[in-house]
C-alpha cells in the first residue's frame, strides 16, 4: 500500500515538472502571448523554472516538518495541495502576461505540494520496508519519479494537442483519487520526533538557495548586449548573495539545537558521497534532457522532414529509449542491490552514463537513429542502475528518526541538480553558439538575397532567442525574420527555401555541434566524478553510523552483518 500510493505520487509530482516544456507552444499560444517577443522571455523561463526552484528549495523543511508532525500526514497535505493548484491551473481565465503570471504563481503552490510529496515518500518507504526489501521499495519510487520526468514530455504533446488546459486538467483526477487514497490507506509508521521550527535556518536556506537559482534564471538571459546576463549587477548580486546567506545558514545550523539542516548526517560516509553522486548525476541527467530536446526538436526532426508543428511530441517519443532503460534497470538494481550492496550497481551505473555521454559526443548531427536510441538506452539503463541503490543506501544510513529530514535533504540535492543543469548547459550551448552562429547565420541569409543590413541584425540577435525558438517547435528562421518583413520582399523560391524544414538545421549544424561536444564533455565529467563518489561510500552494504545531534550521538539501528561504522 505504501510503495503503490507514494509511486503515484511521486510519478505525478516527477511528470508535473516536466510536461509543460512540450506544451509551451500550444498553453502560450492559449494565453495569447508571444513568449519569444522583447520581455516577455521571464514568463518563458519562470514557467519553466519556477517548479524546480520551490521543490529544490522547500523539500528540506518539507522533510524536517515531516519528522516533526508525521510523514504521512505532511504527505497527504501534499497531495491536497497539488490537486487544488492543478485544478486552479487548468481554469486560468486570462489572457497575455496576465495569463502568464497567474500560471507561474499557481504552479508554484502546485510545486509546494510536489515538494511535500518528494520530501517524504522516500522516508515512508523506508520505514514501512525492512532491510532486504528497502531497494526494491526505493528502486520502483525512484524509476517512476524519473520515468516521470521523460513521460511528461510525451504527455505534454499528445494533451496539448487536444487542450493546452488538458496539461493541468489530467492531474485533477489523479489528484484527487489519490488524496482520497493516501488518507484512507497510509499509515504513520514511522517515529516522530516532536521539536521546534528552526526559523532563522529555514529562512536563510530559503532566501539564499532562491537568490542562486533566480541568479541563474536570469543569468541565461540577455543583458546590455551581451549574449547571457552573467555580468548583470542583479544577477552577480543574486548568486553572491545566495552564497553569503548559505554560509550564514550553515553557521546557524552548528549552533542552534533542532536544525532544519542536519550538516552531522556528512559525517556518515554513505549518506554525504551518495548525495555527492545524485547532485552531479542530477545536473548531468537535466543537461542531458534539454540538450536532447533542442537537438532533435531544431535540427535532426526538421532534417528528416518534421514539421516544426510537430516536432516537440516526436522530440518526446525518440527519447522514449532513455525512460525504458529507466524502467528495466531500477527495480532489478534495487532488488540486487538489497543482496549484494549499493556500491557495485551506483558505481557501475555511473560508469555506464559516462561512457554512454562519451558516446552521445562521437555522434555526428544528423546521426542514424539505432545508434542514437542504443546510447539512450544505455544511459537510461544506467541511471537505473544507479539511482535505487544509491536511494537506498543514503536513506539506510541515517537513524529512524531522522530519515525526514535526510530524504528531504536528498531531494533538495537532486532537484538543484536540475535547476543547476538548465543554467549550466544552457549558458554552455549558448556560449557555443555565440562564438560561431553569427557568421554563419549571416552568410547563409545573405547568400539567400536577404539585404546585408538584415542579415547582420538577426545574425547579432542573441543566440538564446534562436535555441528557445527551436525548443518550443517555431520556425526559427521565419521567427528571426518575421518582424522585418523580408520574407515578402525576396524571390519567392529563396522565402520558401529559408522557411524549409530543413534550411535552419544544416546552416546551424556546425555550431551546434561544436556546442554539443562542450555539453556532452562536460556532462561525461560529472558523470565520472560522481562514479568515483560513489565508489568511495564504503563497503558492501548499506554504511550506517552514529549521528550527532545536540543531545549527543543516536545510534543507527544496522541488522547483523551489514554493518559498515565510518
Amino acid at each position: 500500500m505504501a510503495l503503490s500510493n507514494t509511486t503515484l505520487g511521486m510519478g505525478m509530482a516527477a511528470l508535473d515538472a516536466s510536461i509543460v516544456i512540450i506544451a509551451m507552444p500550444a498553453i502560450f499560444r492559449g494565453i495569447h502571448l508571444d513568449p519569444l517577443a522583447p520581455g516577455n522571455i521571464s514568463y518563458l523561463l519562470w514557467m519553466i523554472m519556477g517548479y524546480l526552484l520551490v521543490t529544490a528549495v522547500l523539500v528540506v523543511a518539507l522533510g524536517r516538518l515531516g519528522d516533526m508532525f508525521g510523514r504521512v500526514r505532511t504527505y497527504n497535505l501534499g497531495f491536497t495541495i497539488f490537486s487544488g493548484a492543478s485544478l486552479a491551473l487548468s481554469l486560468d481565465p486570462l489572457t497575455g502576461s496576465a495569463g502568464a503570471l497567474w500560471l507561474i504563481c499557481w504552479r508554484l503552490v502546485q510545486a509546494v505540494g510536489g515538494a511535500m510529496l518528494m520530501a517524504n515518500s522516500a522516508a515512508i518507504l523506508t520505514d514501512a520496508f525492512p532491510t532486504e526489501q528497502r531497494g526494491m521499495a526505493l528502486g520502483v519510487n525512484q524509476i517512476a519519479a524519473l520515468a516521470g520526468q521523460f513521460l511528461g514530455l510525451i504527455a505534454g504533446g499528445l494533451l496539448a494537442a487536444f487542450d493546452w488546459r488538458a496539461v493541468f486538467w489530467v492531474n485533477v483526477p489523479i489528484g484527487v483519487i489519490g488524496t482520497i487514497w493516501s488518507y484512507r490507506s497510509l499509515r504513520e509508521v514511522g517515529t516522530s520526533r516532536p521539536g521546534r521550527i528552526d526559523w532563522p535556518g529555514n529562512l536563510a536556506f530559503t532566501a539564499g538557495a532562491a537568490a542562486i537559482l533566480i541568479g541563474i534564471t536570469y543569468g541565461i538571459q540577455p543583458h546590455a548586449g551581451h549574449t547571457m546576463g552573467w555580468t548583470s549587477p542583479l544577477v552577480i548580486a543574486l548568486l553572491f548573495g545566495g552564497i553569503a546567506l548559505l554560509g550564514v545558514f550553515c553557521l546557524i545550523e552548528t549552533k542552534v539545537a533542532e536544525p532544519m539542516f542536519e550538516l552531522g548526517l556528512f559525517r556518515i560516509r554513505s549518506f554525504a558521497a551518495g548525495n555527492a553522486a545524485a547532485l552531479l548525476t542530477a545536473i548531468a541527467r537535466g543537461g542531458l534532457q534539454f540538450m536532447l530536446i533542442i537537438w532533435l526538436q531544431g535540427v535532426w526532426l526538421p532534417l528528416h522532414g518534421y514539421a516544426y508543428a510537430d516536432t516537440p511530441l516526436w522530440a518526446g517519443i525518440y527519447m522514449l529509449p532513455l525512460t525504458a532503460g529507466f524502467m528495466l534497470a531500477g527495480p532489478l538494481s534495487g532488488h540486487l542491490s538489497d543482496r549484494y550492496g549499493a556500491r557495485p550497481f551506483a558505481t557501475g551505473g555511473l560508469v555506464i552514463v559516462a561512457l554512454s555521454f562519451l558516446g552521445l559526443l562521437a555522434l555526428p548531427v544528423d546521426f542514424d537513429y539505432p545508434v542514437f536510441a542504443a546510447l539512450l538506452l544505455l544511459n537510461g539503463m544506467g541511471q537505473g542502475l544507479f539511482s535505487a541503490p544509491n536511494t537506498s543506501s543514503v536513506m539506510s544510513s541515517v537513524p529512524p528518526g531522522r530519515r525526514g529530514v535526510a530524504s528531504g535533504m536528498r531531494a533538495t540535492f537532486q532537484n538543484s541538480g536540475m535547476s543547476l543543469s538548465i543554467g549550466i548547459f544552457f549558458s554552455l550551448m549558448i556560449a557555443g553558439l555565440a562564438a560561431r552562429l553569427p557568421q554563419a547565420l549571416a552568410a547563409g541569409l545573405h547568400g539567400q538575397g536577404v539585404p546585408a543590413a538584415v542579415a547582420t541584425q538577426v545574425s547579432q540577435l542573441p543566440p538564446v532567442a534562436t535555441l528557445f525558438a527551436a525548443f518550443l517547435g517555431y520556425n526559427p528562421i521565419g521567427h528571426l525574420l518575421a518582424p522585418s518583413g523580408v520574407l515578402h520582399s525576396i524571390p519567392a523560391a529563396h522565402a520558401q527555401l529559408l522557411t524549409s524544414t530543413a534550411y535552419f538545421p544544416r546552416l546551424v549544424a556546425g555550431p551546434f555541434h561544436h556546442g554539443l561536444i562542450v555539453v556532452f564533455t562536460a556532462a561525461a565529467v560529472m558523470a565520472a566524478i560522481a562514479a568515483i563518489a560513489s565508489l568511495l561510500r564504503g563497503g558492501r552494504g548499506d554504511s550506517r553510523a552514529q549521528t550527532p545531534s545536540a543531545a549527543g550521538a543516536v545510534p543507527a539501528e544496522a541488522p547483523a552483518g551489514r554493518e559498515d561504522r565510518t
